[in-house]
């Protein structure tokens, strides 16, 4: 399996970011957007500092494992 190419500081500061619409308006939450093949994880609170970054099926399980346990 290829692992694509991570997202560039560029894309990251371009991508559609959004919150849950279980957010409350308070910044206190995370905010994900699909980047290419990837899924990319960042502190509303600060959005202009690093992000988390996950091949699509990684993050796809994740939430599956989530629902699953929820």
């Amino acid at each position: 399996m290829t692992i694509p190419t991570a997202p560039t500081d560029a894309q990251l500061a371009a991508a559609s970011w959004r919150t849950s619409s279980y957010s409350a308006a308070n910044n206190e939450c995370v905010e994900i957007a699909p980047v290419a093949s990837w899924m990319c994880v960042r502190d509303s609170k600060d959005p202009s500092g690093p992000a988390l970054t996950f091949t699509a099926p990684a993050f796809a399980a994740f939430v599956a494992e989530v629902k699953r346990t929820a």
